[in-house]
């Protein structure tokens, strides 16, 4: 680990300018998404999150996929932006895709029919705790990340290429790799509007 943990905290940003050269090895990456998914806490115990790692030609296989697909969505004039967009994920070394098992959300909500409509909500912040957890994992060991929403468009595809449970939902990717550029200015509103503590 390169940075401590409040070095990592402020510094974890939107990086759009990666490399697909490897900051630490293969074997090493793949610990740490396993630690990751295994220490982060979900409601119940619950464990709903699942998380595929693709590194590689699988990596470079996501972004053509969500490519090809956004070709057909978008018109001539829209699509070559989001083209663009698109090649700077597929720049980088790997992605981490993050799912839900909805099954285990549903089988919660039968045994625990009191807290029926708070098992998906908690499925989600469970979800996002394990996205935050990798992202600043990964900016930890030196690498830059962003997080993408192109869930309900190539889910579909997603599943088919590499095989994934019908219960697995998808609910965000991450493309990462060596940054190579910095982020843009982040803004904060004001903190005190935000904390408030009472002694």
């Amino acid at each position: 680990m390169t940075k401590n943990f409040y070095e990592g905290l402020k510094e974890r940003r939107s990086y759009y300018g990666i490399s697909k050269e490897n900051v630490i090895s293969d074997e090493k990456l793949q610990e740490l998404i396993e630690d990751v998914v295994k220490h982060t806490p979900s409601a119940f115990n619950s464990q709903t999150a699942r998380v595929v790692l693709l590194l590689g030609k699988n990596h470079t296989k996501l972004w053509d996929i969500t490519t090809e697909i956004m070709r057909q969505k978008l018109s001539p004039e829209q699509f070559p932006t989001t083209e663009g967009k698109l090649k700077t994920f597929e720049a980088g070394y790997g992605t981490v895709l993050f799912f839900e098992d909805t099954s285990i959300v549903k089988s919660l909500q039968e045994q625990f029919p009191s807290y029926k409509d708070n098992f998906p909500i908690w499925s989600l912040e469970s979800s996002g705790m394990n996205q935050y957890n990798v992202w600043l994992a990964l900016e930890l060991e030196g690498y830059g990340a962003s997080l993408q929403h192109y869930n309900e468009l190539i889910e579909e595809d997603v599943k088919k290429e590499w095989n994934i449970p019908d219960s697995w939902q998808l609910r965000s990717q991450m493309p990462f790799g060596k940054a190579v550029s910095e982020p843009g200015e982040k803004d904060f509103s004001p903190i005190e509007e935000r904390v408030k503590v009472y002694k």
